[in-house]
């Protein structure tokens, strides 16, 4: 059996394989957006210029210092991170007690600001970055060749949003972010640097941005404006999930990739808006999404 209603195999797997890709790339980012909310109540609209600045650093550390992809996984988390943990020194941590709109036209513009600044550089069009030749090739499947480099991205991503809930969710440390979110004058008075948390907090979520930005460096052309093409859709995955939920944005990011790749297949002009109804849909039905808390 060649096709499935109607659609040949390779065509339907091939577009859930595309899904998939889309859908660790969304979950990734709406994973670090959910923690910088979930934890620190701040409306992250930088993270698709992070998001951005880890596939440009990767690049930067391949073509100007010889740093290959594997070192790149490690050192740009930690590099963007870190500019992260700046800014949230410098300029959001004067916004944790005003309204969340200040937060959310503040780290906005932050984001413009960075674009222009990697566009005027590096211009519009898009610097290849090379697949690492441990993961270049593809896996015969049968019905269709799956390329390695694309079977890596989804599996580490996933890995990577597992080990991040685990975290927030089953570990002590995790239990401190909550109750510092809660109450964070009773968690100082036990011994805790809260503001230190906050920051290093925030500087984890955009490291996880930052790491998503290397994993798609070898997938999409490296240019300024691959983070500002991600966000809305990515933020619109976080609504859906719930604002603050970091499992539901990690299965609405997985979900709605192979929606959206499948919608590709069936109904193709649908493709660019069918996220947009669910979550008009889910706000609708659901105002806090399919797994926030209601109040």
């Amino acid at each position: 059996m060649d096709e499935l209603f109607g659609i040949p195999l390779p065509l339907l797997f091939g577009q859930l394989l595309l899904g998939l890709i889309n859908g660790a790339f969304y979950a990734m980012l709406s994973l670090g957006l959910a923690v910088i909310f979930g934890l620190l109540n701040v409306i992250n609209f930088t993270h698709g210029a992070q998001f951005m600045m880890g596939a440009f650093a990767a690049w930067m550390l391949l073509n100007w210092f010889g740093v290959n992809y594997w070192f790149a996984l490690i050192l740009v988390p930690i590099i963007i991170g870190a500019t992260g943990i700046v800014l949230e020194k410098l300029m959001i941590s004067r916004l944790y007690k005003l309204d969340h709109l200040y937060g959310l036209l503040l780290t906005f513009g932050i984001g413009l600001v960075i674009e222009g600044v990697f566009r005027n550089e590096f211009g519009s069009s898009g610097l290849p970055y090379r697949i690492p030749p441990e993961l270049s090739g593809a896996w015969d499947l049968g019905f269709m060749f799956m390329p390695v480099y694309r079977g890596w991205v989804v599996v580490f991503a996933a890995a990577v949003c597992l080990a991040t809930w685990l975290v927030i969710e089953k570990t002590r440390l995790g239990a401190n972010l909550r109750a510092a979110t809660e109450n964070p004058a009773l968690v100082q008075a036990f011994g805790i640097n809260v503001p230190r948390m906050v920051t290093l907090t925030y500087g984890a979520g955009v490291a996880l941005a930052a790491l998503g930005g290397v994993l798609a460096a070898p997938i999409y052309s490296v240019n300024p404006q691959m983070g500002s093409n991600l966000i809305i859709v990515v933020f619109a995955v976080v609504v859906i999930g719930g604002m603050g939920s970091i499992l539901g944005s990690v299965i609405t990011g997985f979900g709605l990739g192979i929606i959206e790749g499948l919608t590709k297949v069936f109904y193709p002009e649908a493709s660019a808006t069918v996220i947009f109804v669910i979550m008009i849909i889910v706000l609708l039905a659901r105002p806090a999404g399919l797994f926030g808390r209601t109040a």
